[in-house]
């Protein structure tokens, strides 16, 4: 059997598939699974366990380029028969469809009907958590829950990881702790400045490292952290790439996140990990990991779900208190890092 997954196109997300991509697997005999990816996710797909190809898909999100998705289908022809896919965008099952893959899976969405010949219902109340749907799209049609979601998973080798930190000059024999300070989705789901900048002079107090990481549009954040801070973080914020991030988060002692997509890159690589909700749900979309302690402060008015403060005070964030993430951090660092 061989399978194409068409993958999100955030970050999160993608590292999710990585349980429908274990739970295919399982199959005996195993599928061969390729990967329908954008070129920005290429670095954590080629990372998750289970991934014989990746195959870019070069379209932005939310461009139709039907020519395109049809040249695309055209090349992949013969080659699959079963597609999964996994965005509910009309758009994101063209590709299957136009390369005839016999056997389309999908939950119902967006007129998908003609697109799907494997359409699903998705009762989202009986199953919140995205991972557990993704999961569902394993199972044979018809089935109400999805037989279980393993943890998703991304490899690193220690000599990847050793190496990254040299590229970047971060080889200081202290623990380091990685601050994910940005979040693509919004300031509704981002920590303070001022708060990550008073967890890392405690840090820094304590004798560790702290890298703050993020995208290139995170970048005005890091600075902020980096002044406040004065001196007591490495920003790389907008200078790595998602490969060199995903390998040096392998090597940190624990990492503080917001709910974001590197979150769950941290997750999947099993660090000890404390992430920060704001306006989102850690119901919906929560670390799978062991290893994570998630910290909230469950307003009435959380989870909101929206970009910015609907109410204007930001009080999910602004009132979680650097002193209390530093009792989950150290809680979190207890397990594998004695402090100075």
């Amino acid at each position: 059997m061989r399978i194409l997954i068409v993958a999100p196109s955030w970050l999160g997300d993608a590292v999710m598939m990585g349980s429908l991509l274990a739970r295919l697997k399982a199959r005996a005999p195993a599928p061969r699974i390729a990967v329908l990816a954008p070129l920005a996710l290429e670095d954590v797909v080629r990372r998750m366990p289970g991934v014989d190809e990746v195959i870019e898909n070069p379209f932005a999100h939310g461009a139709l380029r039907l020519g395109g998705r049809w040249r695309l289908g055209r090349a992949l022809a013969g080659r699959f028969e079963a597609a999964i896919v996994l965005p509910q965008s009309f758009k994101s099952a063209l590709v299957p469809w136009f390369a005839g893959v016999p056997r389309r899976t999908g939950f119902i969405g967006e007129a998908r009907h003609l697109l799907l010949n494997d359409a699903r219902p998705l009762d989202e109340a009986r199953l919140p958590r995205l991972v557990d749907r993704f999961c569902l799209l394993a199972e044979p049609p018809g089935a109400a829950a999805p037989a279980d979601a393993p943890a998703p998973r991304l490899g690193v080798s220690a000599g990847a990881a050793d190496a990254a930190r040299t590229r970047f000059g971060l080889v200081t024999g202290r623990p380091a702790v990685a601050f994910c300070v940005g979040a693509e989705y919004g300031p509704a789901k981002r920590w303070p400045a001022v708060h990550f900048a008073a967890l890392a002079t405690i840090a820094a107090a304590h004798g560790m490292d702290v890298w703050l990481l993020g995208s290139k549009r995170d970048a005005g954040i890091g600075a902020e952290v980096a002044v406040a801070a004065s001196g007591a973080v490495v920003d790389l914020v907008g200078r790595t790439s998602l490969g060199d991030a995903i390998e040096l988060l392998s090597g940190a002692a624990a990492v503080v996140s917001n709910d974001s997509g590197l979150m769950h890159v941290a997750a999947a690589l099993g660090r000890p990990l404390v992430a920060l909700y704001g306006s989102s749900s850690p119901a919906f979309t929560p670390p799978l990991s062991p290893a994570a302690a998630i910290l909230t402060e469950a307003l009435a008015c959380s989870p909101c779900f929206e970009r910015r403060c609907p109410l204007g005070h930001l009080k999910c964030l602004n009132d979680l208190a650097p002193q209390r993430v530093w009792q989950a951090l150290q809680a979190q660092l207890g397990q594998t890092v004695a402090l100075a």
